[in-house]
């Protein structure tokens, strides 16, 4: 495994876990009054953007974790319009 896949791996990783923790908390708590609305509108924008790219330049390592990521968005964004 080269260098840059290696980093690409750490990014994912990174990448999702950041989401984790809120989604987590969210689920138990089912507080989102203090979450920012048109922030994770954009958030959910820019991981479909993402998702979109890695399509048509056929990159794996681009599209799963955004992939996964998107969907912890939406559930975040579906939490906070409807919970």
């Amino acid at each position: 495994m080269n260098s840059t896949a290696i980093i690409g791996i750490a990014a994912a990783l990174f990448s999702i876990s950041a989401f984790v923790p809120q989604a987590y908390r969210i689920f138990k708590t089912r507080q989102t009054k203090d979450l920012s609305l048109p922030m994770w509108i954009l958030q959910v924008i820019a991981f479909s953007t993402w998702i979109t790219y890695g399509v048509t330049s056929r990159q794996w390592p681009i599209i799963v974790p955004n992939v996964v990521c998107l969907l912890l968005s939406c559930f975040i964004l579906a939490m906070k319009l409807f919970g």
